[in-house]
């Protein structure tokens, strides 16, 4: 867990659960493609023996996706939290696990002020960190300054294996893998003012 005051110039987010609803049932998903419930889905289908059967297995995980962009919506103080640290001139990313053509979706039904995006399309998926240094990278930012916000224990561990700050969002339920966040959250409001915060911190340092 990180403990450095460096202040927070970069926010990248999570997308399902985090910015929007998802209806994903992931124990349906994972008995219809044959994947044991305690095994990451997407690792499980990659090794699959054949690319017939990846393909196969994938294309159900598609089909469940885009289903799910059909009802997602902006999750309470999303919209208000974004437009305020848009107007401090905080940089803004989303990765999601997602592939490319749902999270499109999602966003069109959503609009958000962020245009940088990657899912599992461009990048390895989480907790692989690639896509979150690669953000990094193209705001020519230390990995420092940049925290990442999501709602589930793969996104601590990317921000972790990135080497950036934690924010975990539990609106309703706290989780036991909280105490591994370096942050936790329970409204979005709360972000706004955890940048504040630590943008105070470093002046007074």
């Amino acid at each position: 867990m990180k403990t450095q005051i460096e202040a927070i110039k970069g926010v990248i987010f999570d997308l399902d659960g985090t910015l929007v609803s998802s209806e994903l049932n992931f124990s349906l998903i994972k008995a219809q493609v044959g994947c044991p419930a305690e095994q990451d889905l997407l690792d499980y289908i990659e090794q699959l023996p054949s690319p017939y059967m990846r393909e196969e297995a994938m294309n159900i995980v598609h089909q469940h996706e885009l289903l799910d962009a059909q009802s997602a919506k902006l999750l309470p103080g999303v919209l208000e939290a974004v437009k305020a640290l848009q107007a401090k001139n905080i940089p803004m990313a989303i990765v999601t696990r997602n592939f490319d053509k749902a999270a499109t979706l999602k966003l069109q039904h959503n609009p958000l002020p962020i245009e940088m995006v990657l899912t599992r399309t461009e990048a390895p998926a989480k907790p692989d960190p690639s896509a979150l240094l690669m953000i990094a990278r193209q705001w020519s930012m230390p990995v420092d300054n940049v925290i990442y916000v999501g709602d589930y224990l793969y996104d601590i561990q990317a921000a972790h294996n990135a080497n950036m700050r934690a924010c975990l969002y539990a609106p309703d339920v706290t989780p036991g893998y909280a105490e591994q966040a370096d942050f936790v959250i329970y409204a979005f409001d709360e972000l706004v003012s955890l940048i504040d915060n630590y943008a105070e911190k470093v002046r007074v340092c």
